[in-house]
């Protein structure tokens, strides 16, 4: 599985800014990590297709993803509201139109990602079916 490492400005700087400020449909992805138990957070951005929501990973088999994998669940959040959800890993050959969806939302953002590694079978994605929702207090 390929895997591209975001910069350590991405990394340091970018995400937890964006993470904090939730601009431009960024949401919280918490999902406990599968060695440690212990909840991570990553900004991701989901994407609705057809009324079904989805998250895609651009820079691949990053480490989200695989605690997403094995916890098979985990919280979004977003302007107060948290969701958990059942995630359900989406087969590659239906991932071309998300991932497209996707791309068209995040703009060019994502593009050296898309570029470095262009084939789907190079960027999970899950289907985020919502099994609970709250109002953060």
């Amino acid at each position: 599985m390929a895997y591209l490492e975001p910069r350590a400005f991405t990394r340091h700087v970018v995400n937890p800014l964006v993470a904090r400020l939730q601009t431009g449909g960024v949401a919280t992805l918490t999902v406990p990590g599968r060695h440690t138990g212990r909840a991570r957070a990553v900004p991701v951005i989901p994407v609705e297709v057809e009324g079904i929501r989805y998250l895609v990973s651009p820079y691949g088999e990053s480490d989200w993803v695989r605690n997403l994998r094995a916890a098979g669940k985990a919280t979004l959040a977003r302007k107060g509201r948290v969701e958990t959800f059942q995630a359900g890993e989406v087969a590659v050959q239906d991932r071309a139109a998300i991932i497209a969806a996707y791309r068209k939302v995040c703009g060019r953002t994502v593009t050296p990602c898309f570029t470095r590694l262009p084939d789907p079978s190079d960027h999970p994605v899950f289907r985020v079916d919502e099994i609970g929702a709250s109002s953060r207090a």
